[in-house]
């Protein structure tokens, strides 16, 4: 019974064409499904990712028309973190997107890997983080995560030299996305925030079984925790961290535009589904029943913060009710709401990708 990996995020966007125009031309994601949120079937649910929107690169947008902005604290997400396999291409992602308008800060060593930051249009804060070098870097592999490590000091002092940072780009415009730079690996990461990294341990290595695969500081702010945790060797795709904050501090998390959902782990099929349901609610959590996705099958429950925290079946995946050449083309309604399809659409604001 173990956890695959990343399945997707679902977060909040106040505009479902601009969020389209942004994922798409700018960072280059496949819009790979149009749909509406299911529970709530007058707004869309759009879902990004790679060509057929595997699981671990799946991004996800509930359009809220109008919502004010959220905001990141206790019991929310701080930010999401896009892979790219190397420096030369989160480099040519700085170009791209500053050509662009866009304000990047980076790229910072993270020891593990480097990484840039920027905001969406709702103001999501995003990260693209390269693959490595790695985890094992300052650990053996077979000890990750099993005593604290701080960052390199010398690291700490060059990530506040704000002119070497800002100089640092590549030489050439990016008009396009190059294959170098594609975000085809998915999901690096996904951070969120917790006033009890103790206690989010229990939750997730003892309760869900990831392993964690690092104990450090939050290296913009060395006085706190910053935790990973991941399948395996904690490959990216893979990676939830938190942020350990102090809730005399912390506010709580404001949800609105820009703000997370939820976050869903992947789990290989329903009976192991069915299995993870058993052993979240004989933990004493509150679980939801098995909710019929179309595209998969989710259970929901939450983590100690109360963060809604999602287990989803691998499959059948989002072919099932179009070619793979047609994603994302077509408003896709679930079998039950097709009768309500003239009204769902006339409540809709038409969208185009």
């Amino acid at each position: 019974m173990t956890i695959q990996g990343i399945h997707h995020i679902t977060l909040v966007c106040a505009d479902a064409q601009r969020t389209v125009d942004f994922y798409t031309r700018v960072l280059g994601l496949c819009l790979i499904k149009k749909t509406v949120n299911f529970d709530d079937p007058g707004s869309y649910h759009l879902y990004f990712g790679d060509e057929v929107g595997r699981p671990g690169s799946v991004v996800t947008f509930f359009e809220w028309p109008g919502a004010p902005p959220g905001h990141p604290g206790i019991g929310g997400t701080h930010h999401l973190a896009l892979a790219v396999a190397d420096r030369d291409g989160l480099l040519q992602w700085k170009r791209r997107l500053t050509d662009q308008g866009i304000a990047v800060d980076g790229p910072l060593d993270r020891h593990y890997f480097e990484s840039i930051y920027f905001r969406d249009p709702d103001g999501t804060i995003l990260e693209i983080a390269t693959r490595g070098p790695g985890w094992a870097i300052d650990e053996a592999p077979d000890r990750l995560g099993t005593e604290h490590r701080d960052p390199p000091p010398e690291m700490l002092v060059a990530n506040r030299d704000a002119a070497r940072i800002a100089a640092e780009t590549w030489p050439e415009p990016v008009p396009t996305i190059g294959e170098g730079m594609a975000l085809a690996h998915g999901m690096h990461h996904i951070t969120a925030i917790s006033a009890d990294i103790e206690r989010m341990h229990e939750f997730l290595s003892g309760l869900l079984g990831l392993r964690r695969v690092k104990m450090t500081s939050n290296f913009d702010d060395p006085g706190s925790a910053h935790w990973y945790w991941g399948v395996g060797d904690g490959r990216p795709g893979t990676l939830i961290t938190y942020f350990g904050r102090d809730a005399a501090r912390e506010g709580r998390v404001r949800m609105g535009a820009g703000q997370t959902h939820h976050y869903a782990l992947a789990v290989p099929d329903e009976a192991t589904q069915r299995e993870w349901r058993e052993r979240l609610v004989g933990a004493g959590l509150r679980v939801s029943p098995v909710m019929d996705r179309v595209y998969f099958k989710s259970i929901y429950t939450n983590d100690p913060e109360g963060h809604i925290v999602e287990l989803a079946t691998a499959g059948p995946g989002f072919t099932i009710d179009e070619a793979p050449d047609e994603l994302g083309r077509h408003l896709k309604l679930p079998p039950w709401l097709e009768q309500h399809r003239a009204e769902i659409e006339r409540a809709l604001k038409p969208i185009t990708a």
